[in-house]
């Protein structure tokens, strides 16, 4: 279920494919961590510790936009929004759970996983391309 940093997720710009490929590690080693440990504490850890990166890439990603005058940079700012709305609903269903169930796996995978994937291909892309056009 781990995300592979391939040619389908480059955007050609250095900064954010090198951002990317940590992200996508976080977001591995978040998936792997409740797979193999059921300790709730080291779920909420890893979480964490995946969202501390995320906040840092998207701050760096919307200034770039902010710097280029991106045109569809609210749109972009609020997929931001809600995947970080996302992972803290997450960290809400870690809360109540016992450790990190297959109902809480599954949901790692739609809502970051499949998420950073789409997000990747979709929108930053444009903004790669957008940046490059300049």
């Amino acid at each position: 279920m781990s995300i592979i940093f391939d040619e389908s997720l480059v955007t050609g710009n250095n900064m954010i494919d090198t951002q990317h490929k940590e992200l996508i590690d976080r977001v591995n080693k978040l998936v792997a961590s409740c797979e193999t440990n059921k300790e709730k504490n080291v779920a909420i850890q890893t979480l964490d510790f995946l969202m501390d990166y995320t906040v840092f890439h998207f701050d760096a990603e919307e200034k770039l936009q902010k710097e280029t005058d991106y045109p569809d940079y609210d749109s972009h700012k609020k997929q931001h929004e809600e995947f970080a709305k996302a992972v803290e609903d997450l960290k809400d269903m870690l809360q109540e759970e016992e450790g990190p169930t297959d109902a809480f796996v599954a949901a790692v995978k739609r809502n970051v996983s499949d998420w950073l994937v789409n997000h990747i291909q979709g929108y930053d892309k444009k903004v790669a391309d957008y940046v490059k056009s300049l």
